[in-house]
């Protein structure tokens, strides 16, 4: 894993000052990874190794580089590798230097993406934040930290009896035709396929089909709580 270069060295001794990482702008293409940042605890074991996932949307071959700026303290398993179209790959990252020097201090991730084989350099990038807590939260302090969790609407569940309701037929209906609607989006093809015989005014972005994606998540969560 290669060092990203910063503005000023760390010293020797690894103080807890961030390394700061050069600015690019917007990044010409999205880059799908997930978490968008890193919480390590010294008093959690488990939380000492965190895994990245990186999603590749697209309809060709990406290629992908992980830096850091302090790569001593972080191992990373994989930091370099291909993506296969319309899938992940699961990246490790290990915090190696618990220390109560670097409680507090947040380092970063660059994660950088191209295309294999097109030559053109360097064509997505994403920054990911990555911090050491001495010890974490309590569940009640977590809730208020944490984004808030999606919850049915009441005429999926019935608060009151603790058990699922029927969906009304209308409902019922709206759902389905959503649903179909998305499945269509997705199965469309993406701007650019060179392979597809559809006409251009019917390919979709990669936008739109992680819109429909995410929608039809929902859906499958309603149907199976109800």
């Amino acid at each position: 894993m290669r060092r990203v270069p910063t503005r000023g060295e760390e010293d020797e001794r690894r103080t807890t000052a961030e390394a700061s990482l050069p600015s690019t702008g917007r990044s010409p293409i999205p880059v799908f990874i997930f978490p968008l940042a890193l919480d390590f605890y010294a008093d959690d074991q488990t939380s000492h190794k965190q895994v990245l996932t990186l999603y590749n949307p697209f309809p060709r071959v990406l290629r992908y580089k992980v830096l850091s700026t302090t790569p001593l303290r972080y191992t990373v398993v994989d930091s370099e590798g291909l993506v296969k179209p319309n899938s992940c790959i699961d990246i490790v990252t290990r915090h190696r230097d618990i220390r109560a020097r670097h409680y507090g201090s947040t380092d970063k991730f660059r994660v950088e993406v191209w295309e294999e084989g097109g030559g053109r350099g360097v064509v997505g990038r994403k920054d990911i934040p990555a911090t050491l807590h001495p010890t974490r939260p309590k569940s009640r302090e977590r809730g208020i930290s944490e984004p808030p969790q999606w919850h049915p609407h009441s005429h999926v569940f019935s608060m009151r009896h603790g058990g699922p309701r029927p969906l009304s037929p209308g409902l019922f209906g709206l759902y389905i035709l959503v649903g179909l609607v998305s499945l269509v989006v997705l199965m469309l093809p993406s701007h650019g396929d060179p392979q597809s015989f559809l006409h251009e005014n019917l390919h979709v972005s990669v936008i739109q089909k992680l819109v429909a994606a995410y929608v039809l998540g929902l859906l499958t969560m309603v149907f199976v709580q109800s």
